[in-house]
């Protein structure tokens, strides 16, 4: 039983500003592929939803004149894996967001709506907070730009206020040129499943080809929202990758995360993906980027 109010289709971006702030009730929805589930389940009980599903200006990747990735909040996974720019510069990404639930969800899903709800298991979120992308809040007040990873504040909590609308994601190419990326989910289904960790890792080797110039390394579900492991990064920066490198980095990041116990596996078997995934996550990243071990 959906328990909805009122459905208000925006005519476009300014009409949805301007319903959201008209009603202190409203919420948005875009896929609905969260909200419909917290509606039907009584969270979201007599909503009032202002849709913005499809709206042009909030739909499609495209890429600027800096070289710069801009990807729509609205944008489907399945439009995201399958875009040409997404898959020439950050394929990555593109298989992230293709491991999100179902073909139903990902065709009706948005990467805007996986960030949105706020949950520390979006598959959309480490390798975003990898990449260093900025968010474009937007309200009838005014827009804003919040780094990704300043946007989750907590479990289901993120800084966008009830009347901000998420319009793009732009990923900077000093963050995606030279790298290669990888990430894995591992849940107890090969398919139509929610994390029970998700690691993504990011790797730039130095013109050797050997040294390690940059690595990036994220997570979702090691802690009440999805992290960045800063410490573990340092170590690599300007090592040659070896194993025993791998080994540390991925004690390092077990040491710094927080994840917790739940019926989907307990925290030490967390801690326990947290070091293995981080290894075969950066290996493989690494050989993508052509690094030599």
């Amino acid at each position: 039983m959906f328990d909805i109010k009122r459905l208000y289709p925006a005519k476009d971006l300014n009409d949805a500003l301007r319903a959201l702030a008209d009603d202190p009730e409203s919420m948005v929805i875009a896929g609905g592929t969260d909200v419909l589930i917290r509606v039907r389940e009584g969270k979201a009980a007599g909503a009032s939803l202002v849709s913005i599903h499809e709206l042009p200006e909030l739909t499609g990747v495209r890429m600027e004149a800096d070289g710069s990735i801009v990807i729509g909040a609205c944008t489907s996974f399945a439009r995201i894996t399958a875009d040409p720019i997404i898959e020439e510069f950050v394929p990555y990404l593109g298989e992230a967001v293709d491991q999100v639930g179902g073909p139903q969800t990902r065709e009706a899903g948005t990467i805007g709506g996986n960030l949105c709800n706020g949950a520390t298991s979006a598959d959309s979120a480490p390798m975003l907070l990898a990449l260093n992308a900025e968010l474009t809040l937007q309200s009838a007040a005014g827009k804003r730009v919040v780094p990704v990873t300043n946007f989750h504040t907590g479990p289901g909590r993120t800084v966008r206020n009830r009347d901000e609308i998420l319009t793009e994601i732009r990923i900077f190419p000093a963050d995606f040129q030279g790298f290669g990326g990888q990430y894995i989910k591992y849940g107890k289904r090969a398919a139509m499943e929610i994390a029970t960790l998700g690691c993504a890792a990011l790797v730039k080797p130095a013109t050797d080809q050997r040294t390690v110039a940059d690595l990036r390394l994220a997570y979702g579900v090691a802690a009440p929202t999805p992290i960045r492991c800063t410490e573990a990064e340092t170590l690599a920066h300007g090592e040659v990758l070896t194993d025993a490198l791998l080994d540390e980095i991925a004690r390092t990041a077990a040491a710094h995360a927080s994840p917790r116990s739940s019926w989907r596996a307990s925290r030490e078997f967390r801690l326990q993906l947290i070091t293995e995934l981080a290894r075969r996550a950066i290996r493989s990243a690494w050989t993508r980027a052509g690094g030599v071990f």
